[in-house]
């Protein structure tokens, strides 16, 4: 691909990728920012920065998420650091945090199960700094980004190595929040798009599906003060399920929420 000796306006107007992602690439690989492409839109790129936007091109035409070639994605107005460590925040999942928000009070304390990048977690302490929040998850490197992404956006958030409640035994908290795997084992959407790249942990159970959610539903009374509230992130067929998991273990108020898209995303219900 012989980009050296093009303008940026010309190279914006001109790569093969959808608009947006050229944008994207093009402030990645030259420094700038998207006033900047504007700004110095004239301007010829050398051949170094050539090579870099064009190496860059191809890792996105072979499929590779947009996020982690960057390395970082946008949610709930903050930065976050991403990596094939974990899932890319996805804005689906702001819908989890804006239910949680809601619902945490005055120096609330909140649990999020398998943080990943910890998107969940970072965006309610950056939001209600008086809130304490502990995070868990069973990776390591996963855990390793979502530090470095509270400690970029201010966030205190106490990060816990733990399989589910493993790390959290004898403690309580006024919420619980998770989007967990949820994914069915076989689905042919995990060898698609994105999901090829990102952790497959992060994304199946390895099962039907459900069995996290059984984990955490099953889990969380011994875990969640009196009245305290559950929320969890699903898969889009699985609301109804999720719905009879809560009530046949006895949660009051089981229901379910839509995102933007009308999908039923988040279910949840009060011990």
């Amino acid at each position: 691909m012989l980009l050296a000796g093009q303008t940026i306006a010309q190279l914006q107007a001109g790569l093969p990728l959808d608009p947006l992602e050229n944008r994207i690439l093009l402030c990645h690989a030259l420094g700038l920012t998207r006033v900047g492409l504007i700004t110095q839109s004239h301007r010829v790129v050398n051949e170094a920065e050539s090579a870099a936007l064009a190496a860059l091109v191809a890792r996105r035409q072979a499929g590779e998420p947009i996020a982690y070639i960057v390395g970082k994605r946008e949610f709930f107005g903050l930065d976050f650091k991403v990596s094939d460590a974990v899932l890319i925040p996805r804005p689906d999942t702001e819908l989890l945090v804006e239910l949680a928000l809601e619902r945490l009070p005055p120096q609330g304390k909140v649990l999020d199960m398998g943080t990943g990048s910890g998107a969940i977690a970072v965006a309610l302490a950056h939001t209600r700094p008086d809130a304490k929040v502990t995070a868990l998850d069973v990776s390591a490197a996963a855990l390793a980004v979502a530090r470095d992404n509270a400690m970029a956006n201010g966030a205190a958030v106490r990060f816990l190595q733990s399989d589910w409640y493993g790390a959290v035994a004898g403690e309580q908290f006024d919420l619980i929040v998770s989007n967990p795997p949820y994914i069915a084992d076989g689905d042919v959407h995990l060898s698609q798009g994105d999901l090829r790249f990102e952790p497959v942990g992060a994304l199946t159970d390895h099962a039907d599906g459900l069995s996290a959610l059984r984990i955490i539903v099953g889990g969380a009374p011994d875990h969640l003060a009196k009245g305290g509230w559950l929320l969890m992130e699903h898969g889009y067929d699985q609301a109804a399920a999720v719905r009879a998991l809560l009530a046949d273990a006895g949660y009051s108020d089981a229901q379910s929420w839509h995102d933007l898209a009308g999908i039923e995303r988040v279910s949840g219900g009060r011990s």
